[in-house]
C-alpha cells in the first residue's frame, strides 16, 4: 500500500462504504479504507478478500478500548432499539479517522452515510451534529449524497468533481444497486446488520457490563459473545454450549479467572470472572460449579452429587455439587435492557430539567441584581 492518501475512509465492508470509497477513487484520488473494530463490530478477517474483489487500499483499527469507554460513560446522545449507540459511534470512528489523517498525509474524510437512510442517525440534522461534534465540517464528504448536501471545500476548490458524487436519499437501495453495477462489483454484502449492539440477544448480554459500571475491558464483552451467560450481581459465569465455546473460552481464561471443568465426565467448559475490587464467595462458587454441572447431560441424570474442578492462577481444587440452576446466578434478559434505558432517560432527563431550573435561577439572580432600586 502507499504509505500516503489523499483521503481516508470509514469502511464497514457494507455495500454503501465500498460505493463511496469508489466513487471518490474513480476521480484519480487515492483512498485509504479504514476499518475500525470494536468487541461489537470486527470483519477484519475479511480485509485481504476485501482488498482483492474491491480494488481497495484497506487497513484494520482497533477502536475496541474508546469504543468501551464510551459505553460505560453512556453514549450522550442515547440508544437506538437497543444498545446500540449509533450517533456517539460516528462521532467516536469519525474523530479517530481525523487523528489519523497527518500519519497518511490526508485531506478529507469519507463515509457512506446516505441522508435519510437511518432513522436516528443519518437524518439531515443527525449528521450535521455528527459533524460538529467530530469537528470535522469542513473537511467530511458524503459521496453517495453528496448532491442533496451543500457543497463542501473539497468539492469548491474543486479537488473533488462533484458532478461525479452522488444524489441518492432515503432508505431505498436501487441507487446502490446501479452504482454496483456501473463499478462491476458482484459480490454484494447483505445490507445493515453486523453490529451485534442493535441486535436485543446480543444487548441482554452486554447489559450486566455497563449497568453495573464495572471496570471492564474489550476482552470483558468479547466473553460475553461465547456460550451461555448467568449473573450474580458482579459474579459472571460463561458456561459453553459446543466444543468450539469450551476451546474459545479455555483460550479466553485469564489471571484471577476460575475454569470451571466435571471431574469425571464430559460437560461443558465454563470461566468464571469478578471485576476488580470484588471477590468470588464461597457461596458463589458453589452455585457456578452447580451452574456447570446442570450443562452435562448425564450429570443431570445421576441421583447423587458431582465433582466440579475449579482450576484459578494454576490452583487445582475441587467441588461436590448438585447439578441445579439458581436460586442466584440467573441468564440476563431482555426486558432488564427495556428497563435499564427508560431509567437512565428519565435520569438523564431529570438533569436536564434541573439544569435548566438552575440556569433560569441564575438568569434571575443576575436581572435582579442589574435591576435599579
Amino acid at each position: 500500500m502507499p504509505t500516503s492518501y489523499q483521503a481516508l475512509a470509514l469502511f464497514s465492508g457494507g455495500l454503501d462504504s465500498i460505493l463511496a470509497a469508489k466513487l471518490v477513487a474513480r476521480q484519480g484520488l487515492s483512498v485509504l479504507c479504514l476499518h475500525f473494530t470494536t468487541p461489537f463490530y470486527d470483519k477484519s478477517r475479511m480485509v485481504d478478500h476485501w482488498r482483492e474483489i474491491y480494488d481497495l487500499d484497506i487497513t484494520a483499527v482497533d477502536v475496541g478500548r474508546d469504543f468501551v469507554d464510551m459505553m460505560q460513560r453512556g453514549p450522550d446522545n442515547g440508544f437506538g432499539k437497543n444498545l446500540n449507540p449509533c450517533v456517539d459511534c460516528k462521532v467516536l470512528l469519525l474523530s479517530r479517522a481525523k487523528a489519523l489523517m497527518p500519519e497518511y498525509g490526508a485531506s478529507f474524510l469519507i463515509t457512506g452515510e446516505v441522508v435519510g437512510q437511518r432513522p436516528m442517525s443519518q437524518r439531515r440534522d443527525t449528521l450535521a451534529r455528527i459533524s460538529r461534534l467530530a469537528d470535522v465540517r469542513d473537511i467530511i464528504l458524503r459521496p453517495l449524497c453528496a448532491k442533496k448536501l451543500e457543497p463542501t471545500p473539497m468539492e469548491l476548490s474543486g479537488l473533488v468533481d462533484r458532478e461525479q458524487l452522488g444524489a441518492l436519499f432515503g432508505r431505498g437501495r436501487l441507487g446502490q444497486m446501479d452504482l454496483a453495477r456501473e463499478f462491476g462489483i458482484t459480490e454484494i454484502p447483505t445490507p445493515g446488520g453486523g453490529c451485534r449492539l442493535t441486535e436485543s440477544e446480543a444487548a441482554k448480554r452486554y447489559l450486566p457490563l455497563i449497568a453495573q459500571g464495572l471496570s471492564v475491558d474489550p476482552a470483558d464483552f468479547e466473553l460475553t459473545n461465547v456460550g451461555r451467560q448467568y449473573w450474580w450481581d458482579h459474579h459472571f459465569l460463561a458456561v459453553g454450549r459446543t466444543e468450539s465455546d469450551n476451546r474459545r473460552l479455555a483460550e479466553s481464561a485469564r489471571p484471577g479467572d476460575i475454569l470451571f471443568r466435571l471431574k469425571d465426565m464430559p460437560g461443558p467448559t465454563a470461566v468464571g470472572r469478578v471485576f476488580p475490587g470484588r471477590a468470588w464467595t464461597p457461596e458463589a462458587l458453589a452455585e457456578a460449579s452447580a451452574v456447570t454441572a446442570w450443562h452435562a447431560p448425564k450429570a443431570r441424570t445421576l441421583t447423587a452429587p458431582v465433582s466440579v474442578n475449579l482450576r484459578q492462577n494454576g490452583q487445582l481444587t475441587t467441588l461436590v455439587v448438585t447439578p441445579a440452576q439458581g436460586p442466584h446466578f440467573a441468564p440476563p434478559s431482555f426486558a432488564a435492557v427495556t428497563e435499564w434505558k427508560q431509567e437512565r432517560q428519565e435520569r438523564l432527563d431529570g438533569q436536564e430539567r434541573q439544569e435548566r431550573q438552575e440556569r433560569q435561577e441564575r438568569f434571575e439572580r443576575r436581572r435582579s441584581e442589574n435591576t435599579p432600586g
